[in-house]
């Protein structure tokens, strides 16, 4: 037996001239994790919720990442990701 894990993250829009950005609501994601858990039918070991910074940006690698960066000056942007642990 091992311990897997899988991430539900938000998906992220990119805004254009007139219109801003849109990061998917998390009960969307949530909605997301439950039709896997349907598909898959995994046991669970536990669910939680991270916060990450800067996970959809061009030099970062999403939430598998094992170093994300934050800038001084520089603005940040945060996103909840929901870690689903199970039996594999």
């Amino acid at each position: 037996m091992s311990i897997s894990f899988k991430d539900f993250v938000p998906a992220k829009k990119k805004g254009g001239l007139f219109k801003s950005g849109s990061v998917q609501h998390l009960d969307e994601v949530i909605q997301e994790m439950n039709k896997w858990l349907g598909e898959v039918n995994p046991e669970v070991v536990n669910v939680e919720t991270v916060v990450l910074p800067n996970i959809h940006d061009k030099a970062e690698e999403g939430s598998e990442d094992t170093e994300l960066w934050t800038g001084g000056e520089s603005s940040s942007h945060w996103y909840q990701v929901i870690r689903l642990w199970y039996k594999s």
